[in-house]
């Protein structure tokens, strides 16, 4: 099977890593790639916003699946363009993919199909804003409307911040913060079947113990100890399977349910519409199952034919080495050393052969182990061996679980 996979990032990093060990796959193109996915299969060169050019290069590769990782593309129409050529691809039509692209519409949908999710007012207008932020009590989530390459969520106590980011998006989601463990819940879907991975949690704030600004993503770890038995289940029966039939149309991809573990259970923060960067790295560390046979059942509708998933024993810690000014100001084009063995989320190699910072997050530092503690130190190990000015990470990722302290709504 000749696989194309469209990203750039450590998300596509760590999918190119399990697609390229998946003995079915042949050969794994990945369109722009990075330095780190280059290790594992052929860059290209493709704008993974033009429908059009990614449809026409899976044609001139004569691949059999197209991957889609990040999220604009989607919404953009890349994954109809390649269907409509007739070639299976794993994500969403742009209409699915407003589940992410819009919070307005995936608020519709949840209120609709009765998904428990924090109560919300979508605004437009200055005095919108001002009458939903008085509806709620501090801490105020303020959320823009679209695609905002995770810089779109405020969370503060401070009313002017909230009423700032506000007015400064537009079109904003006001919504009451759902107190309480947040989890991470990826869902593979072929149109009529569903499928969960393990739950994951990861880590939204900058520094150690859950302070500063919000993130892209510092870290993560999967199992999940102090997670409620059925919790899988409950999201699949409550959140999962009423949302799938509510949108009216298939949806083929992976679905991401954010969730919150509030004292009356749990409630949907947000939905995304592809694999959620870092969770994907540790889930993808601890997948026995391989990867290229399950999304080309997902992308053909035959998901209900394809065996269980399967996962090693142990547990997989990821922490993401972040460039000097991140997430505020981020630095780009230090020299980087002692990379080997970590995934790639932001770098660039140049002609000289140095390889550089080219974003905010830069590097994925990920172990896995017997048990969380000894994931832990495999991951710290790697992040420790990188040499990057400037550079910064947390020391705390999967710490409290590791210890056996579970979270308290």
């Amino acid at each position: 099977m000749r696989v194309l996979l469209i990203g750039t990032g450590g998300r596509e990093h760590a999918l190119a890593r399990a697609l390229s060990r998946d003995p079915s796959v042949s050969e794994l193109i990945a369109a722009p790639g990075n330095p780190g996915i280059a290790s594992e299969a052929t860059l290209a060169s493709v704008d993974p916003l033009d429908p059009l050019a990614v449809a026409d290069l899976a044609l001139h590769r004569n691949v059999d699946l197209v991957v889609v990782g990040p999220e604009a593309p989607l919404v953009a129409g890349v994954a109809d363009a390649v269907r409509a050529k007739g070639i299976p691809v794993f994500g969403p039509s742009a209409a699915a993919a407003q589940l992410e692209g819009s919070k307005d519409f995936a608020k519709q949908i949840m209120n609709a199909a009765g998904v428990p999710t924090a109560r919300s007012f979508t605004c437009t207008t200055p005095s919108q804003v001002d009458e939903a932020l008085a509806a709620f009590a501090p801490p105020y989530v303020v959320k823009n409307d679209g695609l905002a390459a995770g810089k779109g969520v405020v969370v503060t106590d401070d009313l002017e911040a909230a009423r700032a980011h506000a007015l400064d998006c537009g079109r904003v989601v006001i919504e009451e913060y759902l107190d309480g463990p947040e989890v991470s819940l990826f869902v593979v879907c072929d149109g009529e079947t569903a499928v969960p991975f393990l739950p994951a949690q990861d880590f939204k704030r900058v520094r150690d113990n859950d302070e500063g600004p919000n993130t892209g993503g510092m870290g993560a770890y999967t199992p999940l100890p102090w997670a409620p038995p059925l919790l899988v289940e409950t999201v699949m029966a409550q959140v999962v399977q009423p949302t799938l039939a509510g949108l009216g149309f298939p949806f083929q991809g992976v679905l991401y349910v954010g969730l919150a573990l509030t004292a009356q259970g749990p409630k949907v923060i947000e939905f995304n519409v592809r694999f959620g960067d870092p969770e994907i790295q540790a889930l993808l560390e601890l997948l026995e199952t391989p990867l290229g046979g399950l999304l080309y059942a997902a992308a053909t509708g035959k998901l209900a034919q394809h065996p269980p998933l399967r996962w090693r024993d142990g547990a997989a810690v990821v922490v993401v080495i972040a460039s000097e000014g991140y997430p505020e100001n981020p630095r780009s084009g230090d020299p980087i050393e002692g990379a080997e063995g970590l995934l790639h989320a932001g770098t660039r190699l140049d002609a000289d052969g140095v390889l550089r910072s080219a974003g905010g997050r830069v590097l994925c530092a990920t172990g896995s182990g017997p048990d969380l503690a000894a994931a832990r130190t495999a991951a710290y190990d790697l992040a420790a061996k990188v040499s990057l000015p400037g550079s910064h990470y947390r020391t705390d990722i999967a710490l409290a679980a590791a210890e056996g302290t579970p979270p308290t709504p």
